[in-house]
């Protein structure tokens, strides 16, 4: 027992205390593990602390505490007659908010650019919200009508008939386009060193024409029988309705399919004559305001949003093109693409607007800012199918060999499962390909299109408001628009890839 007592040990006296943990967390654990933690991070906070403060506080001076902001003319944003050093001159942004935002568009017609912007907020907002039902329906509204409803309130016009006159003309150009093309094929066949190949090709086309202005005989005498008799506008448009929902019925597959695409396309056509009574589109409709007149941020906005919502189809068919296993449909798709990619949008613009009349037929013109658009669309679509491909080569073949051996067709495969997985890969790219877009609207200008920097650049002569600062007034407010606009994007598609990756997080 005094063995043990022995060899037993009891502390008497209590141990020092450990100092407290370092704090990692909040600003102070921020500095410490972030800025100061060692000499090259101290020299490089020192660095940006020091860029922040020579590039942000004479940035915030200049806007705010320097700025004018009352005045009627130059003379509040001179510096002798406000006797101290000026910074911004906010009077000028004033005056020439209007010009900035409608460009030349009529005074008295540019509500109709402020409902426009109003249906598109209305639409695109509830779009953009999970949470919110009727995707479906509103995706429609959105991608569909609103284009057709915002054509007729900015543009204004009316139309003489309705699809059968629309559908027709269309049909007839595609038609003349071929036969001629058919035509000179012939005619150089004669003189040629492939002549019996480019016959045979000539031959071929012609007859294809041939057969589409045969299948186009019916609706063409429907349509001029309508005109010539001068039918109104609700005649052309009952037999426009009549056709294609018989069509969509028939084309439906079974009574209840059918019966569904029939409802549909009654209600679609119902809709579309409810906005042809409210605008008046039969009665001449709202006054012509000619796209020579658009400037401002309604341009910038046009060609932006059209640019994005039309390239991204474009770049998705060639990014699938591209790996068709069909040779010419692959061999056009990388010829497009590499072209496209391979040419500046400079270049673009200009083909777009004064060489594309040049290959159209004489009788057919196109708006300067429908060529615009055109070619924009399309540069931007090469860009899009390189970022769509890449999402399809992430995926792995195991899940279309999957869906092959459930049965799913290619199409099929294609839309619900790979191309769905594709996307969510590359929404940082497609976001990136969106921001870069809305910037390079401000190349439009060169062909003589006034966007937001072109209407600025305009307001520059206005010799009421030259003064020192108007110019760095003028592109610092065009900065902080596109800025808004651009950060807005970004901070979207981080809540996108967050939300559809989240079964990735752990």
């Amino acid at each position: 027992m005094s063995d043990v007592t022995s060899l037993s040990f009891v502390r008497r006296d209590l141990l020092a205390e450990r100092p407290a943990p370092v704090k990692t967390t909040g600003f102070i654990g921020l500095m410490r593990t972030r800025l100061f933690n060692s000499p090259t991070n101290i020299l490089l906070t020192v660095v940006g602390a020091l860029l922040l403060w020579f590039t942000i506080v004479p940035s915030v001076k200049f806007l705010m505490v320097d700025a004018v902001w009352t005045g009627q003319d130059r003379t509040a944003c001179l510096p002798e007659n406000a006797g101290f050093v000026v910074g911004a001159c906010w009077p000028y942004i004033q005056a020439k908010l209007p010009q900035l935002i409608y460009g030349f568009y009529p005074e008295a017609e540019r509500w109709r650019v402020n409902v426009t912007f109003l249906l598109s907020a209305v639409l695109l907002v509830p779009l953009l919200v999970p949470r919110l039902p009727a995707k479906g329906i509103n995706a429609s509204l959105f991608f569909v009508a609103f284009p057709v409803v915002a054509f007729f309130l900015l543009y204004g016009g009316g139309i003489k008939g309705f699809g059968l006159s629309w559908t027709t003309g269309l049909l007839q150009l595609f038609d003349e386009s071929i036969i001629g093309a058919g035509q000179a094929l012939l005619n150089l066949s004669k003189t040629s060193a492939i002549g019996p190949l480019l016959w045979s090709l000539g031959s071929l086309i012609m007859l294809v024409g041939t057969a589409i202005s045969w299948l186009v005989f019916p609706l063409t005498w429907l349509s001029d029988h309508i005109q010539g008799t001068a039918q109104p506008v609700w005649i052309d448009f009952a037999v426009t309705a009549a056709i294609v929902s018989l069509v969509a019925f028939v084309l439906g597959g079974g009574v209840r399919a059918g019966g569904r695409a029939l409802v549909t396309s009654v209600a679609v056509f119902i809709g579309i004559a409810v906005v042809i009574q409210l605008m008046g589109l039969d009665r001449g409709g709202l006054p012509v305001v000619s796209t020579n007149l658009w400037g401002g941020l309604l341009v910038t906005l046009v060609v932006s949003v059209t640019g994005i919502v039309t390239s991204l189809p474009i770049g998705i068919a060639l990014a699938l093109g591209r790996r068709s296993t069909i040779p010419l449909i692959r061999i056009f798709s990388i010829t497009f693409i590499e072209f496209w990619r391979g040419v500046p949008l400079i270049t673009v613009l200009f083909f777009a607007t004064y060489m594309l009349p040049l290959f159209l037929p004489g009788n057919f013109s196109v708006d300067g800012l429908v060529r615009a658009l055109i070619g924009i669309a399309l540069f931007t679509g090469a860009y899009q199918a390189e970022n769509v491909r890449g999402g399809l080569a992430a995926i792995p073949r195991g899940q279309s060999e999957a869906a092959a051996a459930l049965g799913l067709s290619w199409w099929k495969t294609t839309s619900l499962i790979v191309l769905p997985q594709a996307l969510r890969h590359v929404i940082p790219n497609l976001v990136n390909s969106f921001i870069s877009l809305f910037k390079d609207t401000s190349l439009v200008s060169i062909v003589a299109l006034f966007d937001l920097l072109g209407s600025l650049r305009a307001s520059f002569s206005d010799p009421k408001w030259s003064t020192p600062s108007t110019a760095f007034t003028g592109f610092a407010f065009a900065g902080i628009i596109y800025f808004v606009f651009c950060f807005g994007m970004s901070r979207y598609s981080l809540f996108v890839e967050h939300r559809l990756n989240a079964h990735r997080r752990n």
